[in-house]
C-alpha cells in the first residue's frame, strides 16, 4: 500500500496543477502562492534533503517547533513523504525544525533553522555550531522525491499536541477536518500549526486550497473577495 501523503502530492502535481493550492499572507504586505506543481517542488526539495543529507528513515521522527506559516505546512508534507513521525508535543525526536534554533537545549541528530520571511536566501546573521540552515540548502536539492524505503501506512504520522497518535493511513481522514469539495478555506495561522495542517489536509483531499493568514493581518472584505474564499 502507498504512503497516503505520497498519493496527495501526486494528486496535487498532476491535473489542474497550476491553481492555488496554498497561498500564505504574512507581516509586511508579504504575500505567497503555491501552486499544486511548487508546493510539490518545494516538498520534494525538502524531503531529499532529510532522506540525502540528514539520513532520515521511515519511523523516525522530527518536531516541528514552528508557527502555523506555509513553510511549516512544507515541511509536514515533506516529513511525512519520507515516513517519519511529525511530533508536535514535547516528546523526545531524532530532528529539531525550529525558527528560534538559539534557544535550543536539547541535544538532536540535526536542528535545522527555518527563517521565515519569504525571500529569505539565508539565515539572517550567525547560527549555533553545527546547525543546518534551511533556506540555504534546500535549492540545491532535487526536485522529485525518490524514497529509499516506503513507510509503513499503519505506522504513526503524527504526534498531536496531546500525544494523540495518527496513522498514515487515516492522515486524510482521521486528521482533517471534513470541507465540502474545492473549498476555498480560510485558515488563520494564530490556531496554531496543529489546526492548520488538519484544516489544510481537508481541504487538498476535496480537490480545495487554503488561505492562511497571520495573525497581524486583517482579514478585509477586500481580501476576501480577493482569494474568493467561501469557507471558514
Amino acid at each position: 500500500m502507498n504512503n497516503p501523503s505520497a498519493n496527495l502530492m501526486a494528486t496535487l502535481r498532476s491535473g489542474n496543477s497550476t491553481a492555488p493550492r496554498l497561498t500564505w499572507y504574512g507581516p509586511d504586505n508579504e504575500r505567497v502562492e503555491l501552486s499544486g506543481r511548487v508546493l510539490d517542488n518545494w516538498v520534494a526539495k525538502t524531503s531529499n534533503l532529510l532522506q540525502d543529507e540528514l539520513d532520515a528513515a521511515p519511523g523516525m521522527r522530527v518536531r516541528l517547533e514552528l508557527p502555523a506559516h506555509w513553510k511549516s505546512i512544507v515541511w509536514a508534507l515533506a516529513a511525512w513523504q519520507v515516513g517519519l513521525q511529525t511530533v508536535l508535543d514535547q516528546g523526545p525526536a531524532d530532528y529539531l525544525v525550529t525558527a528560534d534554533p538559539e534557544a535550543v537545549k536539547e541535544t538532536y541528530d540535526a536542528v535545522i533553522a527555518v527563517a521565515l520571511p519569504a525571500l529569505a536566501m539565508r539565515w539572517p546573521g550567525g547560527l549555533p555550531a553545527g546547525c543546518l540552515d534551511y533556506a540555504a540548502e534546500v535549492r540545491s536539492h532535487g526536485d522529485v522525491f525518490m524514497p529509499h524505503a516506503e513507510p509503513d501506512p499503519a505506522g504513526c504520522a503524527v504526534v498531536g499536541s496531546d500525544g494523540s497518535l495518527h496513522s498514515h493511513l487515516d492522515l486524510l481522514e482521521g486528521f482533517a477536518a471534513g470541507h465540502e469539495e474545492s473549498v476555498r478555506l480560510h485558515v488563520p495561522a494564530g490556531n496554531g500549526l496543529e489546526a492548520a495542517l488538519s484544516h489544510a489536509l481537508g481541504a487538498w483531499s476535496r480537490d480545495g486550497s487554503v488561505v492562511m493568514t497571520h495573525p497581524d493581518v486583517e482579514l478585509t472584505e477586500k481580501l476576501l473577495t480577493a482569494e474568493r474564499i467561501h469557507g471558514s
